[in-house]
């Protein structure tokens, strides 16, 4: 029962880092679906894509 508590594991410090690192992978999938929501956006309303513009 003695072999579960261990002074040299800081339980409390391992908890905050598992936290960390999951909110970075919520932040990262977040960026990159917002990234790929938006492909339309970088076209402007002006464009013709009907005819080529080769000047």
């Amino acid at each position: 029962m003695y072999a579960l508590f261990s002074p040299l594991v800081d339980w409390g410090m391992r908890t905050f880092l598992i936290g960390i690192f999951a909110l970075v992978c919520v932040i990262l999938i977040a960026v990159v679906y917002s990234l790929s929501q938006n492909k339309d956006s970088t076209k402007t309303p002006d464009e013709d894509e009907t005819f080529p513009k080769y000047f």
